[in-house]
């Protein structure tokens, strides 16, 4: 049974010798669990070899730290983790507004209340959950809001002294005593804010109001910033940036397997339907191709980047077109084809911030040149060798094929069946119509899309698939130099 008192918690634990700081607490716990081989940051992935072993160094070394990094790279995802290197709960005095330890009080308050109560001081416990105090930084913030206040009519109430510690309103900050102060967008902090951070990160130490009250909190200091802002000539202070321990940056997932983990492990496709789904493996290539493109894309802003959540809300709205197109359809099993992500444009044309000739070009047709070059990509990759002769000779010599996303899987493979060699090329990928009907039908689009994409193809909304002169690189996809980029 935990103690509830302080001298119970004397009796079951030993009254310590010294204070152990919160920093000392995360190096301790950090350096166990590297020695138990523990995984660190779970869920994070594709940092391994770079963020984490550079956080790891920043904790080791008992730095304040702050993360640099464009949307959508897991900034505020790496703060709310450190709390897995702090213990499971802390004691402190019940009812402090800054969690004093009862041993080591910094609080006037406490320290007058364990004069008075002694061992019959009640004690209560904090989860590490508990002691991770989060605050996003807006030109608005006041120094109140972080450091705290004094509250004359309190004194006046109680006829005490202003300066006494029981008139303190306490800010955001004190309450994360022996806790973890995270500050996210760091520079849009007004400048005199900025300024009351020095004494903390430097001394230890708040002052309130200019009155000699000394607060030497505990006090870990992490943040985040996009790297465009953080700069002397941006709106950062120069001191107050000399005064951060360590400074890590992050990245995007440097290759398309890992981005495609993210995806998966983010988006919400799992659904509590009465439909199996099933995603193709090549669905979610080409949609993490769209934003490993978009990131390379000059006609997009690279210092706003293509955020992460692009490919998780397309592949999100891509399950859901499908999902719609099986209810209609009443179809059992649902399979998203490569039309369900043209469908799914308006996922991607809100994160696209473009330069002036992305602007010309809408984002709309941004969406679609991205699509159509991460879909031949993708196709080159899985049909590296693979000829479509009889396919395209089919087209050359008259056909055509008019299908959409609403298509159901039983009709659209009624339109397609005639088309030559096609039958006998998902034979040799080990795929048939009738065994799983739907996965055939959208690997049959994939292949279709793949030859357009290649230009082997036409395609357009009133005709479909045929087959006509090609148009201009220039026309096909916007951009002459995105159909050679990769994005492995």
């Amino acid at each position: 049974m935990k103690p509830t008192t302080l001298g119970e918690l004397k009796r079951q634990k030993g009254e310590p010798s010294s204070y152990r700081s919160v920093r000392e607490e995360i190096r301790h716990n950090l350096i166990q669990k590297l020695s138990a081989k523990e995984p660190l940051f779970p869920g994070i992935i594709g940092y391994e070899d770079s963020v984490i072993p550079a956080i790891i160094n920043a904790l080791l070394s008992k730095h304040n730290l702050i993360i640099l990094g464009l949307r959508g790279q897991a900034k505020s995802r790496m703060l709310r983790a450190l709390t897995d290197f702090l213990d499971e709960e802390i004691a402190c005095v019940a009812g402090c507004e800054i969690n004093d330890d009862p041993f080591f009080p910094i609080c006037g308050v406490c320290s007058k209340r364990i004069q008075e109560e002694g061992d019959d001081l009640p004690i209560t416990y904090l989860s590490r959950e508990q002691r991770y105090i989060e605050k996003l930084a807006t030109p608005d913030v006041t120094i109140a809001d972080i450091i705290g206040d004094l509250d004359p009519i309190k004194a006046a109430k109680h006829g005490r002294e202003l300066s006494a510690h029981e008139n303190i309103h306490f800010g955001l900050l004190p309450r994360a005593h022996r806790g973890i102060f995270a500050m996210n967008e760091l520079p849009d902090l007004a400048p005199k804010i900025q300024v009351g951070l020095f004494n903390i990160m430097q001394e230890g130490d708040v002052q309130i109001k200019g009155f000699p009250i000394r607060l030497p909190l505990d006090t870990l200091l992490v943040f985040s910033a996009n790297p465009e802002d953080y700069t002397a000539r941006g709106k950062i202070i120069t001191p107050l940036k000399d005064r951060i321990g360590s400074e890590v940056k992050t990245h995007y997932p440097d290759r398309i397997e890992d981005g495609i983990r993210i995806t998966l492990q983010e988006s919400w496709i799992e659904r509590d339907s009465s439909k199996t789904i099933v995603t193709p493996e090549f669905i979610t290539e080409i949609i993490e191709g769209v934003a490993f493109l978009g990131r390379q894309d000059q006609r997009i802003d690279n210092r706003s980047g293509v955020s992460q959540r692009l490919p998780i809300s397309c592949l999100e709205n891509t399950v859901s077109n499908a999902e719609q197109r099986a209810l209609r359809a009443q179809e059992k099993t649902v399979v998203p084809r490569v039309s369900d992500i043209y469908a799914s444009i308006p996922a991607i044309t809100g994160k696209l911030e473009l330069e002036y000739e992305g602007e010309l070009k809408g984002a709309v047709n941004i969406a679609k040149q991205l699509i159509r070059a991460a879909i031949l990509k993708s196709f080159e990759r899985h049909f590296p060798n693979q000829q479509f002769d009889q396919i395209v000779q089919w087209f050359d010599l008259g056909g055509e094929v008019q299908v959409s996303d609403k298509t159901p899987a039983q009709e659209y493979f009624k339109k397609v069946q005639s088309i030559q060699g096609l039958e006998e090329t998902l034979g040799k990928m080990g795929v048939s119509p009738q065994d799983d009907l739907p996965a055939a039908v959208s690997l049959i689009e994939f292949i279709l899309e793949g030859l357009y994409a290649g230009k082997k193809l036409s395609r357009n909304e009133e005709r479909g698939y045929f087959k006509e002169a090609v148009q201009s690189e220039e026309e096909f996809l916007g951009d002459p130099a995105l159909s050679k980029r990769s994005f492995n």
